[in-house]
Order: C-alpha cells, then structure tokens, then sequence
C-alpha cells in the first residue's frame, strides 16, 4: 500500500511516498481503507522531534512510528475475532493517538478507537473532528466543567482545536470571546463567538473584560498574563501546540511545566490538559455533528502524496481551521 513514511527527523522533506506492507489487524483491531486523514500540531511535533524533550516519548533518534498522521475517516475493510461492535462495510472514523499511520491506504487501529462516522458528514469532515474535537471536549467539558453563562474566551479561537471549541462553548450555553488574526474575525464569530479579539489590533490581556476560562490554545502569552483576564475563581486551561520556529528543547512544555508549578499556589484553577483518544468521545462529537450543532471547518485539501506541501502550509501559522488530506 501507499503510505508516507519517515525515517529521520527534520523538515516536510524528509516525509516521503513510499510502499509498505498493508498492516493485518490483531485480535482487538479493525483494518481500515482510509478515505480522508487530517494534520494536527500533534503531526509537526512528531515530525520535527520538536520539542526535543519530547522525543524521550517519541523516539531519541528517529520516530517510533515510521507512518506519520492520527486522525482519519474511512470504511472497514476487515475485523479481528475479538471485535465485537464493528463490522466491515462500516464508515467509522478515529484517532490513533501516539501509535500514528493516517498518512496511508490502510491502517489498524483497536475497536475502542473508532466510531461510526457522522452521518451527515463527508470522510474529509469527519477526520477533521477526532483529535480537534476530542481536545475541545475534553478542555470545555471534563476540565473546566462549562456551563450556561460561563463567560469563555479561547485564545487561537480560529484554528483546528479552536474553531471546534468556539462552537462547543456556543452549544454549553457559555458567552464565548475568540481571539484571531484579523482574516479569520468574520469565520470565528460566523461560528459563534459573542466577541472577537483581532490580536493584530488589540491586546486582550490587557482588556477589562474578565472570564470564568481562558482556554489557551496557543502558549503565546505568559501565566501572569492569561491569569490577568480570570475572575478570581475563574480556570485556566493549557493546551497549546505553538507552532515551529526553528527547534526548541522544551517549546510550548514551558508553559505547561511553569503553569503546574505555580497551581498550588494561586486561588486560581490552572488545569494542564492532556487528551487521549476514546469511543466515548467520538460518540459525543458524531451526536453534536449529527443535531447540526458540530461543523468541522475545513481551510485546505491536498492529495495523499502532497502530505509534505500541506505539513509546510500547516507548521508555518499561516492555516486556519483544518487541513484534511484524501486518499
């Protein structure tokens, strides 16, 4: 099959086409023919190894996983004995998490990994939700618990993550600020945003406005900055991927690292989210894509073998939204 590999660290040049063994699934898992896959930051971490710190996880001198991509959208091809809710001919979609292989014609990946694919949705749509989605879900709902009233601001309101969690805070009930550049102001209040920060213009941390949470998407601006904008009580959320600038040891990590220092501290909430990929999750977003509630923006498509052009558009802070490739 056709898959892009990589067997060093470095640029999008080093993420080649190539032909590889069809993966078989185990016992647990499905075999999948992938229709669409998406990028995430995730994706340029991976293949930068950047931050360095980071490849104690991924691999010291060259990435674990040769297939690089996560997310995808597709239709079972064939299941393991084990599985017992997935049959093949099914539209699922899923996130492989740190195991990758969206980058190909195939990929296995476990039964608890996948979902049925959102009805209304085309596979390019439904790959765009997975890892997105999940860490919106996951930031708005598991850790900072929003709800109706809840003023939010979201700090990289306009990329993949944040044009999901803009529309996730809109369905909770919450009074939603986006922060973006001045291109994306209309496609972030078209997704529901009560007010938007064009940071080109404005500084929002230096703003009057306070929030119930500053869900940061970013790792732009320093804790005493974004803890500036909190009501007293309010949450802080850090999840962000930064973006490349040449190689780092502990990039975006930082952030995180000084944020969980300080927690015990401060009376305000300062929550470091890590997701992982689940069913639980994905059933969640198809039923919010399903109602009309969930529409996954889409910026770019390219073609399985311009997977390096579209990590270049995607690393460079110039895409909004989702990148989506298809297969």
């Amino acid at each position: 099959m056709k898959a892009i590999v990589q067997d060093r660290y470095g640029s999008p040049e080093t993420l080649t086409l190539a032909d590889v063994d069809a993966p078989v699934p185990a016992g647990d898992e499905v075999l999948v023919r992938v229709e669409a896959a998406a990028l995430n930051a995730y994706d340029w971490h991976a293949m930068r190894g950047d931050p360095r710190m980071a490849r104690l996880a991924m691999g010291r001198s060259r990435p674990r996983a040769r297939v690089r991509g996560r997310d995808f959208a597709g239709r079972v091809e064939a299941v393991g004995p084990q599985v017992q809710q997935v049959r093949p001919g099914d539209a699922v979609f899923g996130d492989l998490g740190d195991a990758n292989g969206a980058f190909a014609e195939y990929v296995c990946v476990r039964e608890t990994l996948v979902a049925a694919k959102p009805a209304n949705l085309t596979p390019q749509q439904a790959a765009a939700l997975p890892l997105a989605g999940i860490t919106a879900l996951m930031g708005l709902c598991d850790v900072a618990q929003v709800e109706p009233g809840h003023r939010v601001l979201i700090n990289g309101a306009s990329g993949g993550v944040g044009t999901l969690a803009v529309q996730l805070a809109t369905v909770l009930g919450a009074s939603v600020t986006g922060v973006c550049s001045t291109r994306n102001v209309d496609l972030v209040s078209s997704l529901g945003a009560d007010h938007v920060f064009d940071y080109t213009r404005d500084d929002f941390t230096h703003d009057t406005r306070r929030y119930d949470i500053v869900f940061d998407l970013v790792g732009n601006r320093s804790l005493t900055a974004l803890r500036r904008v909190l009501t007293p009580t309010g949450t802080l959320v850090l999840s962000g991927g930064g973006v490349y600038r040449g190689g780092s040891l502990i990039g975006p990590m930082g952030l995180i690292v000084r944020g969980r220092l300080l927690a015990p501290f401060v009376r305000h909430r300062i929550a470091i989210l890590t997701t992982a990929p689940s069913r639980r999750h994905l059933d969640t977003l198809r039923a919010h894509a399903e109602s009309g509630r969930l529409t996954p923006v889409i910026d770019r498509t390219y073609p399985l073998h311009e997977v390096p052009q579209a990590m270049r558009y995607l690393e460079g802070e110039h895409a909004r939204a989702k990148v989506v490739i298809t297969i």
